[in-house]
């Protein structure tokens, strides 16, 4: 809560997981602090060099692959100042707790016959950075630094490091849920984009 009651609520970043066939929200995932800095990379789909002539040197294929990544701080001395009230975190400090339950549920129906194993397929990921910004996503690196431990050697400070690939329809489809929402998100960058226009006369030019 901010001392300055005028002051605006700061809105929090995070995860959001969606069960990709009813779009039920299975897991929010709130980071702690927002991170400080966020760096986006886009590369542009263009038809491969050995199927391309003159005529699609400009040919786009499909939105741009965009890249995301992020290092969002973790901190449980808030939380340890007041134990009674954060037992969880008192005793585990900031350990991730990973949900097996999908994969001991397709055990014991591969173990009674009724499937084989596969792949588990994982709930759709949405990155939430602000209304605006709702974006489905891939988690393609995640990694941990355990920078500061309890006696008990629970780490009590971390920095993780996030790594996601916006997924876009050509991997999704325009009809799946997931579609939908990075529909919402190019229209939203594309409108955001039109907001700012140059001219020729900006450049020194008069025509090209």
């Amino acid at each position: 809560m901010s001392a300055f009651p005028n002051s605006p609520r700061l809105l929090k970043a995070g995860l959001v997981l969606v069960d990709p066939d009813s779009g039920m929200v299975q897991r929010v995932v709130v980071m702690q602090y927002n991170p400080d800095s966020l760096s986006r990379t886009l590369q542009a789909q263009t038809v491969r060099a050995e199927q391309r002539n003159r005529s699609e040197a400009l040919r786009l294929t499909g939105p741009a692959v965009e890249t995301v990544k992020l290092d969002a701080e973790i901190d449980a001395a808030d939380q340890l100042e007041f134990p009674d009230q954060n037992p969880i975190t008192t005793t585990f400090g900031v350990h991730p707790q990973p949900s097996s339950a999908q994969l001991l549920a397709n055990n014991s129906l591969a173990s009674s016959g009724v499937l084989e194993i596969a792949p588990v397929e994982a709930p759709l990921s949405l990155f939430v950075w602000s209304r605006t910004r709702i974006i489905p996503v891939r988690i393609t690196d995640f990694s941990i630094t355990e920078e500061a431990f309890d006696p008990n050697l629970n780490p009590i400070r971390a920095k993780v490091s996030l790594g996601m690939r916006v997924l876009n329809v050509n991997d999704l489809g325009f009809d799946d849920k997931g579609g939908n929402v990075f529909m919402a998100y190019l229209i939203q960058k594309e409108t955001l984009s039109a907001l700012s226009t140059g001219t020729l006369g900006a450049l020194g030019l008069e025509s090209i």
